[in-house]
């Protein structure tokens, strides 16, 4: 599966981002908790490497609490980092964030005794949402579709926190698919780039290997198939997702999944650990060095060509 989405806006945002950031006391960084790894963007992490920084896990009402645990303990070894699960289920455990915040920081207000925060994270992650119960009102534009805030806003709480809000930003290249599949189960990328059949049998294979109980519990099967071609077909037939002549109709059977994921119907489910992560930042590390070094030998041999 490729996913190519990176509107111009996007592009914006990272300048913006770049030319505020020596002003900012914090980096808040939001993040899915199903899937933190996948959310977490490269580029905010290149140059926000210097800064104090808060991960916060949102959506933890509908993650494994056990892996939550285990990111939490991750992001907590790393050097000026705090991190925190959330939920906006539960807008007294946002509200409490600002005295977190303060306690993380004092003694590094500005002259008016004010902290500025920058807040980012990818398109559908609740950061919108999470600004507006911070501010006790509608300020920033929250909706359960990707790319709704399209502009930088500065916001001021009025109780010392000043927050930076910037657009939901992907990166312009996803150098690990399976991350891309996540995101895409998660609905952090529009619908209308990608593939829901491919993106759902992503996420079949992968609940029948880490979550077969749940599996069985939500689609009353005393057994599992091996496949995840088999298992949207049976799940399909049980759900009457039939297309011409009686079979299933992949596309509706995938997006009756994705949504029962999206939601927790299917129950408390995390799509990456901290030990996955790791692994697979390795392999992309490997393929960018790759990369580069195939990209250094076309250069020679095409500057030795035109010497001859």
């Amino acid at each position: 599966m490729s996913i190519n989405w990176f509107p111009g806006h996007m592009n914006k945002a990272i300048r913006e981002i770049k030319e505020i950031l020596p002003k900012v006391d914090l980096v808040i960084e939001v993040l899915d908790a199903r899937l933190p790894y996948s959310s977490s963007n490269p580029v905010i992490e290149q140059f926000c490497a210097d800064k104090p920084s808060l991960k916060l896990l949102t959506k933890s009402d509908l993650a494994d609490p056990a892996i939550t645990q285990q990111w939490l303990a991750y992001f907590r070894q790393q050097s000026h980092t705090q991190a925190l699960a959330i939920t906006t289920q539960k807008p007294e455990q946002i509200r409490a964030l600002i005295n977190d915040i303060k306690q993380m920081l004092a003694g590094k207000e500005d002259k008016l005794g004010n902290i500025t925060a920058l807040i980012t994270g990818i398109p559908n992650v609740g950061k919108s949402t999470l600004i507006n119960t911070l501010a006790g009102k509608q300020i920033a534009k929250a909706a359960n579709e990707p790319a709704v805030t399209q502009g930088q806003q500065r916001i001021d709480l009025r109780n010392g926190l000043i927050l930076i809000d910037s657009p939901g930003i992907l990166w312009p290249k996803i150098e690990n698919p399976n991350s891309g599949y996540r995101l895409a189960l998660a609905g952090s990328i529009k619908n209308t780039a990608m593939n829901h059949e491919d993106v759902a049998c992503f996420g079949a294979a992968f609940f029948l290997k880490n979550y077969p109980e749940l599996m069985k519990k939500r689609f009353k099967l005393d057994t599992l198939p091996e496949s995840e071609i088999e298992f949207l077909d049976i799940i399909g037939k049980q759900r009457g997702s039939l297309g011409g002549g009686g079979y299933v109709d992949f596309h509706k059977i995938a997006t009756i999944l994705l949504l029962e994921f999206r939601g927790a119907i299917l129950g408390n489910i995390s799509l990456e650990t901290p030990e996955v992560a790791e692994a697979e930042k390795m392999i992309v590390a490997e393929k960018i060095a790759e990369k580069a070094a195939l990209k250094e030998l076309e250069a020679k041999q095409k500057k030795k060509r035109k010497k001859t």
